[in-house]
């Protein structure tokens, strides 16, 4: 399992690196100010989760909890709907995407949370 979300993680650190740079050489001109922050605000966190992934799948190297693969999982699901709302928002215009940012954001938290709560489980073991 560990594999599998190192492998993740990789894949949405490499994602987040191309499209920041297209975000950097083909949009600054292209899209409007304001739409410009929402796809770079969608780079941020989708780089932040990528290293999260890596930390779940450590986690689980370390102490194979349960817990920890779902951490990854909510991370990249988080990755998908939240980033990718916002991608798709600034380069769609569709503010409908909008709604489903926070489900991503509900992910992301998730995740966060069972990180915390698999890494204060094994203090307690």
């Amino acid at each position: 399992m560990d594999r599998h979300l190192y492998i993740c993680g990789a894949l949405a650190g490499f994602l987040g690196v191309a499209f920041g740079a297209f975000a950097a050489h083909s949009l600054r001109g292209t899209l409007a100010p304001d739409m410009l922050a929402v796809f770079e605000t969608a780079v941020r966190y989708q780089m932040y989760h990528a290293f999260a992934i890596f930390a779940a799948a450590w986690a689980w190297a370390r102490w194979p909890r349960r817990i920890f693969p779902i951490a990854g999982w909510l991370f990249a699901t988080g990755i998908v709907l939240f980033s990718g709302s916002l991608y798709l928002l600034a380069l769609t215009g569709a503010r409908w995407l909008g709604a489903i940012t926070p489900l991503g954001g509900l992910a992301l938290l998730a995740g966060w949370l069972c990180l915390t709560w698999g890494a204060a489980a094994k203090l307690r073991t």
